[in-house]
Order: C-alpha cells, then sequence, then structure tokens
C-alpha cells in the first residue's frame, strides 16, 4: 500500500492540477481572513472554505491517472486497493493544506472574542481549529469519493453534483462540518474555544463510508 501511496502521490505532484484548488483556496483566505480579526472567527472560514476544495483534490486524484495506467495499476494490486489510495492521497492533500492554513491564520488573527472583550487563548484556538479543519477535509474527501469515478461516470454529472453536496455538507442541518464551524463561530461570540470532536467522529465515519463505497464499486466496475 505504500508503494501505491508514493505512486499516487508523485502523479499528483508532478500533474500540477492541485494548483488551481490550492490558489483558490489561498485567495479565499485572503478575502475572508485579515489581520486583527478574531482568531475564532477566521478558523471557521478557514475551514469551511477547506471543504470544497478537499473534494476537488481527491477528484484531482481520481481522474489524474491515464486509463492504461489505472488498469496496469488495478491489474497489479486490485483496483479496490488501487483507488482506495487515490482518495486517501487527496484526504491528506486536504489535510495538508488545512494545517498549513491554520498555522497561517492563527498567529495574524487577534487572540480575542468577536467583540473584543474577551481573550482567546490562542494554542486552543489553533488546537480547535485545526479539528475543524480536519472535520472539513474528512468531509470534503466524502463527496469527493461520492461524486467522482466510479461512483458517477459522467463529468458533466460529477461536478455539479460536486458543487452541490459540498454546498450542503456546509450548510444542511445536522452536517459535521457545520457544526465545526458553527461551534468555531459561537466560541468566538461567548469567547469560549470550543473542541469540536463529536464532529470529528461523525466526519470520520461518513468518510470511511463513503471511501468504502467508492472503492467498492471500483471492483465491481472494473471487472
Amino acid at each position: 500500500m505504500t508503494a501505491l501511496l508514493r505512486y499516487q502521490a508523485a502523479l499528483l505532484l508532478r500533474s500540477q492540477r492541485w494548483l488551481p484548488p490550492v490558489i483558490l483556496y489561498a485567495a479565499a483566505l485572503g478575502i475572508g481572513v485579515q489581520g486583527g480579526q478574531p482568531v475564532l472567527d477566521s478558523l471557521g472560514w478557514a475551514a469551511a472554505v477547506l471543504l470544497p476544495v478537499a473534494a476537488w483534490l481527491v477528484r484531482i486524484c481520481v481522474t489524474g491517472e491515464p486509463p492504461a495506467a489505472r488498469a496496469c495499476v488495478s491489474a497489479a494490486r486490485g483496483p479496490a486497493r488501487a483507488h482506495l489510495a487515490c482518495l486517501l492521497v487527496g484526504l491528506a492533500a486536504a489535510a495538508l493544506l488545512g494545517t498549513v492554513a491554520t498555522l497561517v491564520v492563527t498567529p495574524i488573527s487577534d487572540p480575542v472574542s468577536t467583540g473584543h472583550g474577551t481573550p482567546v487563548p490562542p494554542l486552543p484556538a489553533g488546537g480547535a481549529g485545526l479539528l475543524a479543519a480536519l472535520v472539513c477535509a474528512l468531509l470534503g474527501s466524502a463527496v469527493g469519493a461520492l461524486t467522482a469515478w466510479p461512483v458517477l461516470r459522467s463529468p458533466g454529472r460529477a461536478v455539479p453534483a460536486l458543487l452541490l453536496a459540498a454546498l450542503l455538507a456546509l450548510v444542511t442541518s445536522g452536517s459535521p462540518a457545520r457544526a465545526a464551524v458553527g461551534g468555531l463561530v459561537t466560541g468566538s461570540r461567548s469567547g469560549v474555544v470550543p473542541l469540536p470532536l463529536l464532529p470529528l467522529a461523525a466526519a470520520a465515519v461518513v468518510a470511511v463510508a463513503a471511501i468504502s463505497l467508492a472503492c467498492a464499486l471500483s471492483s465491481r466496475r472494473s471487472a
């Protein structure tokens, strides 16, 4: 499995197809995060915009391999394991991007509540922001896995489905991403740092289920 992960990571890096989502994420951070803003609000924004970027990165990993190369890898290691490597590399790229964003956003933001009346400890705030980013990375990866091959084969259907699913994952009541981001925003108003462990567990369950389904379908549709 390690060789598959290295192979997929090398494909992603050499293709440079990761540049558009990364640039988009950086632009979104530049628009929504300004120096001196309350730290939890800024971290909430950084986590929220990571979700569609994570879905995009997963789709890039799934669709970036030429069909002939995919067939060879699937024949050698099995279609499910080959597809799993694609999905895990996309998830890892999104998690890395969220970690870097958290490390940048936390020190440039103001460690206070929304009304600037209550101090907010930076380290716990950064930890909460990192967990929220991981929630959004997991849920975005689930969206990417369910809106790409082999679940949806046509790009004309897959891309709109990805955008719609990413939006719903952020705004739907009960969504782990909404709970994690909303917890940061609510915590910023009160000056209390939340710990989104329950949303993280729920996002992990959703991601595992989505990845398992996609890998199972890859075995059937490659046969």
